[in-house]
């Protein structure tokens, strides 16, 4: 039941216009809520992002009211991935000389609002999503938030609900429970049908989806959100020999925790972008690890030589070693073991003793199931070409998301080019850009700038996107410390940044590029702050 409480150190509301304080709650042990004075109205409100935590008084608040979180760019309401709830808020009075929200205590500890998507499907028309990933979460969520009261089966060919896959690569965790991202009885609740099968077909033309098992599932709205495969190498040994790991499943990391097992083992990460940096990484506090890269400097493709070599030196104070402009020959047997990997041969000759292997070599589109559908052409890559709402292109009421989905990209730098993003938070938002769609058609859902975010002995935070490439770098801060904001150029346009340990830069720049307001490479040469730039109301996206 809802109650007054008095909130600590605070006598009136005498907050600015686009002011935002964290204060706590008396009565309510480590209970805190986040004031925000918006169009001379002072809103109390949770004061943690319900992603990962965040205290929001270090986020941004937009003039439209929209407040984002300074780590993975989540806003306080159900609009943006990554954070799935939305924040709770609290009415808000002075009397007797302070100032008082009403709410429950259960609701400031949890610094959340609980959804409410309760719903006993009926109708005619149904939604069948291909997959369980984030881009699915994203997809009911959005559909049952915005009314949608039809059923929705959701076909994966993993035995668990969705979970936060950034984990497994980031803490190698396995623990279901703590890796999913909606429990077992919100989709009960939702009405929402989880099928274990994998879908072998889908005949667009009866509108129906097939599976291993036999079954066939009809729709009247189709998702494919199948997510990526992870690539091999087709080297010598590597198909034949055991405790050489991808990584995509709680499955593959058991078996990589497993080949660990109490640790001293001589570990070889092949592919030093993303997946291969956080493994090696988080395998290196117990193990002898080595990254292995084609590259000068580690995710050089992305970030570039000169932010490259940061990542390198924070993952080398870790204990990580690498090879770099490394090709890799062959993997040979061990001599203990013959069924097992012992090393991996480089192309220069030498020779790297290995316990186990992990390969970050990418991913490809997971796509093999729609080869012989017909009627849907694929793209070189594997992937399905959409439009801005991710409708397929040359099918009618089909959708594709994440992974496997090539869309016109209008963030700066953009200019409508296809790219393919795979990042779980461009998943997310897409699934719910397509729930919004199926829900109400006359809507025009919300854009947003992609971000991603990786754990590399600091916290790397990403806005933007090079879909047509960058020429040129601004680096401020103090690199030589893994502390520095990285404005990627094309021409005079910034069209992507990366910081580290300097929030809430990369929240910021997120929203100035939604708005069409980013400073330029100039402006920021000649020192201009974007954490000092006012942003206008309106979306340009």
């Amino acid at each position: 039941m809802a109650q007054e409480y008095k909130l600590k150190g605070i006598s009136s509301l005498d907050l600015k216009n686009g002011e935002k304080r964290e204060v706590e709650v008396d009565g309510i042990e480590g209970g805190k809520v986040l004031l925000a004075k918006m169009n001379d109205k002072t809103h109390a409100m949770s004061a943690n992002c319900t992603h990962y935590g965040a205290p929001l008084k270090n986020g941004v608040l937009t003039p439209d009211g929209r407040l984002t979180c300074p780590w993975h760019g989540a806003t306080g309401d159900v609009e943006d991935a990554p954070a799935l709830d939305p924040l709770a808020k609290f009415d808000i009075l002075e009397k007797n000389g302070g100032v008082y929200i009403k709410g429950e205590e259960a609701t400031i500890k949890a610094s959340r609002r609980s959804l409410n998507h309760k719903c006993s499907p009926q109708g005619p028309e149904k939604v069948v999503i291909v997959g369980g990933g984030s881009g699915t979460v994203g997809t009911v969520q959005a559909l049952r938030e915005n009314g949608y009261k039809s059923p929705i089966t959701i076909i994966s060919r993993e035995p668990y609900l969705p979970i936060d896959r950034t984990k497994l690569s980031k803490a190698l965790m396995k623990d279901v429970s703590k890796l999913l991202l909606r429990p077992e009885d919100y989709y009960t609740s939702a009405g929402i049908e989880k099928v274990t099968d994998e879908v072998t077909s889908v005949d667009f033309n009866k509108k129906a989806v097939s599976t291993k098992s036999g079954k066939s599932y009809p729709y009247t709205k189709l998702v494919l959100a199948s997510g990526g495969t992870p690539k091999k190498l087709p080297l010598p040994g590597f198909k034949e020999l055991n405790k050489i790991f991808v990584l995509r499943t709680i499955q593959d990391v058991e078996a990589i925790l497993a080949a660990v097992g109490d640790g001293k083992k001589k570990i070889v990460i092949i592919g030093s972008s993303f997946i291969g940096m956080e493994v090696g990484n988080t395998l290196s506090k117990e193990n002898d690890v080595t990254i292995v890269g084609m590259e000068k400097q580690p995710m050089e493709r992305v970030m570039g030589e000169e932010v490259g070599k940061i990542f390198r030196g924070l993952i080398e104070k870790n204990g990580v070693k690498f090879r770099m402009e490394a090709g890799v020959d062959k993997a040979t047997p061990s001599e203990s073991k013959s069924e097992d990997v012992g090393a991996i041969h480089l192309k220069d000759g030498s020779v790297l003793d290995a316990d186990l292997v992990v390969l970050g070599v990418g991913v490809a589109p997971a796509t093999e199931y729609l080869k012989e559908s017909g009627h849907v052409k694929l793209m070189d890559d594997g992937s399905l070409e959409c439009n801005e709402l991710f409708e397929v292109q040359g099918l009618k009421d089909v959708y594709a998301i994440g992974d496997i989905s090539t869309y016109p990209y209008h963030g700066p730098g953009g200019n409508g080019s296809l790219t393919r993003i795979e990042h779980w938070d461009v998943a997310q938002n897409a699934g719910r850009s397509v729930g919004l769609s199926i829900a109400q058609p006359a809507s025009k859902p919300k854009s947003f700038i992609p971000v991603f975010w990786s754990a590399l002995g600091s916290q790397l935070r990403y806005c933007g996107n090079t879909v047509n490439g960058w020429d040129d770098l601004v680096l401020k801060g103090q690199p030589d410390e893994g502390k520095f904001a990285a404005y990627y150029a094309k021409g005079d346009e910034v069209v992507a940044v990366a910081s580290m340990q300097m929030d809430p830069i990369m929240t910021k720049c997120a929203e100035l590029m939604r708005r069409g307001k980013m400073a330029s490479k100039s402006e920021l040469q000649n020192g201009v702050n974007p954490l000092e730039l006012s942003l206008p109301a309106e979306v340009k996206i």
